[in-house]
């Protein structure tokens, strides 16, 4: 790890929070070798905002860009968004969502948070699964924050190839790789849904 002087870590500080706006002062105070209180200092100095602010502010940002779902039918927080490109959303497992006796979390609330997802990066009003394959790799439990990560693979006019990821800490638990159809005048579907 590079030691820094004062104007050259408020410098890369700020480099790695627009980069990465989600890593903590305890973290970042460990990557830089300085004191919490030092980390607080910079980005005082740099008017950057704590943690909570930052993930306040890019979620907003990432909600707006919603098309093809309502933010209500989104399951889990979005966190990241760029429509036809890559999203990132995260679900705390509770109570009301792991099986009684086995204390894991009911793989219907995986899947939708992935396909929830899948269909947020779809660029047009309205998106419908066409084909899904997808692997549990283990069970979630009772607690544990489920980080989603989409990518679209390749899209051909209306088809989009979409690949979704859920890991605990940083450890894969779900893969699935759908196969969704961009719906450019919802009114011609009937009363389908997404």
């Amino acid at each position: 790890m590079a030691r820094y002087c004062k104007v050259e870590r408020r410098k890369v500080l700020g480099e790695e929070l627009s980069k990465h706006p989600f890593f903590t002062d305890e973290e970042l105070a460990e990557r830089f070798g300085v004191s919490v209180s030092t980390i607080r200092l910079d980005r005082g100095e740099l008017g950057i905002p704590e943690l909570r602010e930052r993930t306040w502010a890019v979620a907003n940002e990432a909600y707006s860009a919603l098309k093809s779902l309502d933010n209500k039918e989104l399951i889990g927080e979005l966190v990241e968004l760029v429509v036809g490109e890559s999203a990132c959303s995260k679900l705390m497992i509770d109570e009301s969502m792991v099986l009684a006796k086995a204390r894991v979390a009911r793989g219907h609330y995986l899947f939708a948070q992935a396909n929830s997802l899948s269909i947020a990066l779809v660029d047009a009003p309205m998106a419908l699964t066409g084909s899904v394959e997808l692997k549990f790799v283990r069970p979630v439990h009772l607690g544990e924050i489920v980080v989603a990560q989409g990518s679209v693979l390749k899209r051909k006019q209306n088809k989009y190839w979409v690949q979704v990821s859920l890991n605990v800490d940083s450890e894969e638990v779900f893969l699935g790789n759908w196969i969704l159809f961009a719906i450019e005048d919802p009114s011609a579907t009937g009363n389908g849904d997404g």
